[in-house]
């Protein structure tokens, strides 16, 4: 029986408003766990060293099982996946304020990054398939719904936090994660994944072996170390290179975040315009302008654009990135997206270690700018990311 082509429009449609809850709901986990990170200090009486490997297993978790999660896709479908893996994030950030040791909650902790890692890979693959299905970008929209919920989850449940208490933020937080996720599993569409992993190889490894793809990921890698770098150092350089405020440097990241989240809603409309290689092209350009306009700055406020410049820039870089991974020849969309969302996320955890130590011996403007240059290499090698077209 054929499906009329209009059916599968509207299915399409729907299937686009589900993944946009899922990424939400993705972001909101990711944004509600920020505001419980300072607590666990006092609840565990733990220092501060202790709590950054805590935090490691979290990325640890997050980034492991994202190398797991394309084989996962290949077999079941991103649908499948994406379903079973966000309604299994729902009670993680609940269970790590109510771990009783440190032993229970680095194992809580790592699940919660595993949750959240599959949940990410999977909920980008079936955006893939909206997007073929679409015929049209919609990546960055969905990207944009991410921060859109990570912004509510910091910002709203972080709020509930400091006026209630550590459990009732996570409860809602999950609540709301689990309202949506019900709402939206009956509309995910079936995708090909399971279809392509046995059209391209019948077991695709867990590291695929092709050139082509270990360079997206290094462009996914060199995109994202600029955005970890602002998020945890940007407050730091305008403290100590600019004399800021603590209140006006934690501006940075504030400016740079809604930057990103606001051009990524009108991201796809740029990229059906331009076409994806010369969209990721003059992002890293922008992004890589923006960086300078921070380093060279000599007031602290006109740092500040500098960063929110480099925000609009990196907005589109990785959601461009993730469709050319998923529309990768010769390979399942999730083994590809999955590897390349591994290697990105690497560089939010490489960041802040690597970035610490170089600015430590060199200084701020001099390890800031070897991030410009990672910035112009990914626009040197947008080319890489010609298979976005193919959405």
């Amino acid at each position: 029986m054929t499906i009329a082509p209009h059916m599968l429009m509207t299915s399409a449609r729907k299937g686009s408003w589900a993944v946009s809850a899922l990424f939400f709901a993705n972001g909101m986990s990711t944004g509600a766990w920020a505001p419980q990170i300072p607590l666990l200090l006092p609840r565990h009486q733990i220092t501060e060293s202790t709590l950054g490997l805590l935090i490691l297993f979290f990325g640890v978790g997050a980034v492991g099982a994202m190398l797991g999660a394309g084989r996962l896709i290949a077999t079941y479908g991103s649908r499948s996946i994406a379903r079973a893996f966000a309604l299994a994030l729902v009670p993680c950030l609940p269970l790590v304020v109510l771990a009783p040791n440190l032993p229970i909650l680095a194992l809580t902790l790592v699940l919660f990054g595993g949750f959240l890692g599959t949940m990410d890979v999977a909920m980008n693959a079936n955006a893939v398939a909206v997007e073929a299905r679409l015929g049209r970008a919609v990546m960055s929209s969905f990207h944009g719904f991410w921060s859109l919920g990570g912004f509510f989850g910091a910002g709203a449940i972080g709020w509930l936090v400091a006026r209630t208490d550590a459990l009732t933020g996570a409860l809602a937080a999950a609540t709301i994660c689990l309202t949506l996720i019900l709402l939206a599993t009956p509309f995910i569409i079936e995708d090909d994944n399971r279809k392509a992993a046995t059209d391209a190889t019948p077991h695709d490894a867990l590291i695929p072996r092709d050139l082509g793809l270990i360079l997206l990921g290094m462009i996914a890698l060199f995109s994202m170390v600029p955005e970890g770098a602002v998020m945890d150092w940007a407050a730091i350089y305008l403290q100590k290179e600019m004399g800021a405020t603590q209140a006006a440097s934690t501006l940075a990241f504030a400016f740079f975040s809604a930057a990103m989240a606001t051009v990524r809603f009108a991201g796809d409309a740029v990229r059906n315009r331009f076409g994806a290689v010369r969209t990721l092209r003059g992002s890293a350009v922008i992004a890589a302008f923006g960086l300078g306009l921070a380093l060279i700055a000599p007031t602290a406020p006109l740092a500040i654009a500098g960063f929110a410049f480099a925000g609009v820039g990196v907005a589109n870089m990785i959601p461009v990135i993730f469709s050319a991974a998923g529309n990768y020849p010769g390979l399942a969309p999730g083994t590809a997206i999955a590897f390349v969302t591994m290697l990105g996320y690497s560089g939010i955890l490489v960041a802040p270690f690597s970035i610490g130590y170089f600015a430590e011996h060199f200084g701020f403007r001099i390890t800031f700018g070897g991030l410009i240059a990672l910035l112009c290499i990914v626009a040197v090698m947008a080319r890489r990311a010609s298979h976005a077209e193919r959405a």
